[in-house]
């Protein structure tokens, strides 16, 4: 009895019913419906010439990849259905060893294929060096010389992004703006914790730490809004660190940059509570009452008293100088006097009347 109970448990597992089977291939087609929904992502559908070339690069990357990984899998089941048990008209050579043209499909066509991919790869990481200013704002278009980029510092919070435009002295929280076409720099910093700043649309991705600024370019070439996110783990707020990236036309950004302006005051008891760890916190707009907010963020001395980073490492350097200088100093002298000593005492000369010199005698 137990014995019929067993085979029937088997055969109902491994040979399940139709309707089983089709509830299985439904879950499948779900599940293929959510994975492929990630192919819509800002990083294949970029807005700014940064971006798109880390589209290409990504793309001719996997095109390269690829060349190698199909062949062979292509291979496998080639050989495998050929040399079957069932297929007795393959031929066995089990003292095969060596084929001069096989060994130079197999090493000669991989090697030109990673060559490839390290010159693309070599290429496009010098071309999108993130401390690089932009040479161009598109494809076609050299960046103007005339026009000063849009300096944005940005500040890695608990859990939330401050952005600082110290050209119009107005900052805001999980919101940030630029004109299009226009290049924008980001100086990035940390109040705590090491994060990563990134928008997939627009731009690579940059680290930011505490006490360190970092550097990212970009440029926004078509209006939108764009999302912006935390890429590295900070906390448990970290989930909701995101905000909006919004590609204006100028106009429009000077009407933002004006009702950014007409928000609340940030001055450093402000900044004080907003600094406190929170999450899921909705944009918000000040009118920055301190120019060396981000500064003194950067530069830890935001507290009455402190002495700033770049001071003390300014008055570092100075002193170093200073000490190394009296040093040299202290050689030299010591090294001149050396030398004197080291000489012999020479006998003074008189002239014989031959015209030649003796020493005088005492």
């Amino acid at each position: 009895m137990k014995t019929d109970m067993m085979q029937t448990t088997l055969r109902s597992f491994c040979f399940p019913r139709q309707p089983l089977l089709a509830h299985w291939r439904w879950s499948g087609a779900a599940a293929l419906v959510m994975l492929l929904s990630g192919c819509s992502s800002d990083v294949m559908a970029p807005a700014g010439h940064v971006a798109v070339q880390l589209r290409n690069i990504m793309g001719i990357s996997t095109f390269l990849i690829l060349l190698i990984v199909i062949p062979v899998m292509v291979a496998i089941g080639i050989f495998a259905w050929h040399y079957r048990a069932s297929n007795h008209r393959a031929e066995y050579d089990p003292d095969f060893h060596h084929s001069t043209s096989l060994e130079l499909l197999t090493w000669a066509a991989p090697l030109t294929i990673v060559v490839w991919l390290g010159a693309v790869t070599w290429v496009g990481t010098h071309q999108l060096d993130p401390y690089r200013p932009l040479d161009k704002i598109d494809a076609h278009t050299p960046v103007d010389p005339e026009v000063e980029p849009l300096i944005i510092q940005t500040v890695s919070m608990d859990w939330k992004w401050m952005f600082f435009y110290p050209e119009y002295g107005v900052a805001t929280i999980n919101e940030v703006a630029a004109p299009i076409d226009r290049p924008i720099k980001f100086e990035l910093t940390s109040t705590e914790v090491m994060n990563a700043f990134h928008v997939p649309a627009l731009a690579g991705m940059i680290y930011t730490m505490p006490s360190m600024q970092t550097t990212l370019w970009a440029v926004g070439n078509d209006p939108g809004v764009y999302h912006g996110r935390s890429s590295h783990y900070s906390g448990a707020g970290f989930s909701g660190m995101s905000f909006d990236f919004l590609v204006l036309e100028q106009s429009e950004f000077d009407q933002w940059i004006s009702k950014v302006g007409d928000g609340e005051t940030l001055d450093r008891q402000r900044y004080f509570q907003l600094a406190e760890p929170s999450e899921n916190v909705e944009p918000m707009f000040f009118y920055l009452a301190d120019e060396e907010l981000y500064h003194d963020i950067l530069n830890r001395c935001l507290h009455q008293g402190e002495v700033c980073m770049d001071a003390q490492m300014k008055h570092g350097a100075q002193q170093g100088a200073t000490e190394h200088g009296d040093h040299g100093s202290d050689e030299s002298e010591h090294d001149a006097s050396s030398t004197e000593a080291a000489e012999p005492e020479k006998e003074p000369m008189t002239e014989t009347s031959h015209g030649k010199h003796t020493e005088q005698q005492n």
